[in-house]
């Protein structure tokens, strides 16, 4: 089986991509070039104002802390209270005529919602509220917004992954942070991720670090498997999660946090992976790269093939001839959905009200 370690940045340690003096160095200017760019975005400088309430989803590291997911979570309160929002990000990684990994998630999850797919999102999000849907439009949620200050938002929520704590890491390139913890001090609320990955004591841990740092812990979600699409003989189908119970599964994965991912597969399995192949983040599965898939899930003598829909989103078009099972995701909430609610729709509400006036 590939070792995962060999596969990935060292994202699931805490090495960054430039460790050693060098990388402690580059660290340095690094932050001092985030503390100048946040002392500007702080006067007001290169911001612009939407007519729109801005609800940003960000993090603070390099790699997956469940942003997708949660965008889609607060999507579909905002939708079952009768707000029409649509979603704008980077497009990270996107090739030449194709979505992004991230946006065609989203097309495909939530139908209808319009999705902004580029790095000027402001001028992306003009233009969509100058067609015929953009008076439509009431609300905007901001994908991976948290270091993306040129967009002023009435909320701004950062997503910690229980697994990974900031407070183990360091500025980039020597480790993974984008900035330093004291940006959270501008945060409107936390939330925790992936809670099912630790224990009550770590999770309370990080909850008090967080206070310390100058935030608040808004809410705690873990991450579930509610069933799985499963792609077999050119054809689709929903299928309960002990689908692959037991079953010979080969997993890979090509996303910014890849732990959370194989210890859910490792659970559903209820033993061990026939094999895996965990890649870098994006990776655009190249023909050779999906060779070595094939060629490496037969090896092992897999008699399915598991992924995440992200990942699927490239992989779809390909022939497969074994099983390929995709979970569907669903956040469960241990503590503070309500009030996650109560941000997201009064801000809504109070944009609603002030435009009345």
């Amino acid at each position: 089986m590939t070792n995962p370690l060999d596969e990935t940045p060292a994202m699931n340690g805490r090495r960054g991509p430039l460790p050693g003096l060098l990388g402690r160095a580059m660290s340095r200017l690094y932050g001092a070039e985030v503390a100048r760019r946040n002392r500007k975005f702080d006067r007001g400088i290169g911001v612009v104002e939407l007519d729109r309430v801005v609800i940003s989803v960000g993090n603070l590291s390099v790699g997956g802390t469940g942003k997708t997911p949660m965008v889609a979570h607060l999507a579909r309160i905002l939708l079952g209270a009768g707000h029409r929002p649509c979603i704008a990000m980077r497009g990270y990684k996107a090739r030449p005529g194709r979505e992004s990994d991230e946006a065609a998630a989203y097309a495909s999850d939530l139908p209808g919602v319009p999705v902004i797919a580029r790095p000027d999102r402001a001028t992306g999000l003009i233009g969509l509220f100058a067609s015929p849907d953009g008076p439509l439009v009431d609300c905007v949620l901001l994908d991976d917004g948290f270091q993306h200050r040129q967009l002023a938002r009435d909320v701004d929520l950062v997503l910690v992954d229980a697994t990974r704590s900031p407070f183990e890491d360091s500025l980039l390139p020597a480790g993974w942070l984008r900035e330093p913890v004291t940006g959270l001090q501008r945060a409107t609320g936390v939330i925790l991720t992936h809670a099912e990955s630790v224990n009550r004591s770590q999770l309370e841990d990080l909850r008090t670090r967080i206070e310390a740092a100058g935030s608040h812990v808004l809410a705690t979600c873990a991450h579930e498997w509610t069933s799985l699409d499963v792609h077999e003989s050119g054809r689709d189908a929903v299928e309960p999660t002990s689908w692959i119970w037991r079953r010979r599964v080969f997993a890979v994965c090509a996303i910014g946090n890849p732990g959370p991912f194989m210890r859910a597969v490792d659970r559903s399995v209820g033993g061990t992976l026939a094999g895996s192949l965990i890649l870098r983040d994006h990776d655009p599965y190249e023909d050779r790269t999906v060779e070595r898939l094939l060629a490496e899930a037969r090896a092992a003598r897999a008699d399915s093939i598991v992924t995440t829909s992200k990942d699927w989103s490239k992989l779809r078009a390909r022939r497969w001839e074994l099983p390929v099972a995709r979970p569907r995701l669903a956040l469960r909430f241990e503590s503070g959905e309500a009030g996650l609610r109560e941000v997201v729709l009064g801000a809504v509400r109070a944009a609603r009200a002030e435009a009345s006036r």
